[in-house]
């Protein structure tokens, strides 16, 4: 799998995280992108089409854009969210706490 190094050599390799999405959403590209691009596994549920899935992300984060952003069972927002954790050297030690297993980048 293909990941970003980082400085202490690791790259991630699995996480738990839940995307809520439509096809068409600039925003839900970039989420998409930087998870893979940390190498993490995500979910995720095309709510463009499926009202009861968007009512399902309404209900569950209280917003009504997306993406709407898990990682494991924290709700982190949208990508605005993201991103801005990932810019504070936040993003990558909230999802290994999750329990994300780190391997060397070979």
């Amino acid at each position: 799998m293909a990941g970003t190094e980082y400085a202490a050599g690791a790259v991630l390799s699995v996480a738990l995280a839940k995307l809520y999405t439509t096809r068409w959403c600039p925003y839900c590209v970039r989420a998409r992108m930087l998870l893979s691009d940390l190498g993490v596994e995500f979910d995720e549920i095309d709510v463009g089409a499926q009202p009861e899935l968007r009512r399902e992300m309404m209900d569950l984060s209280g917003r009504h854009t997306v993406p709407q952003i898990w990682i494991g069972d924290q709700h982190i927002g949208g990508f605005d969210d993201m991103n801005a954790l990932h810019r504070a050297g936040q993003l990558v030690p909230l999802i290994e706490s999750t329990g994300a297993a780190t391997k060397p980048n070979h």
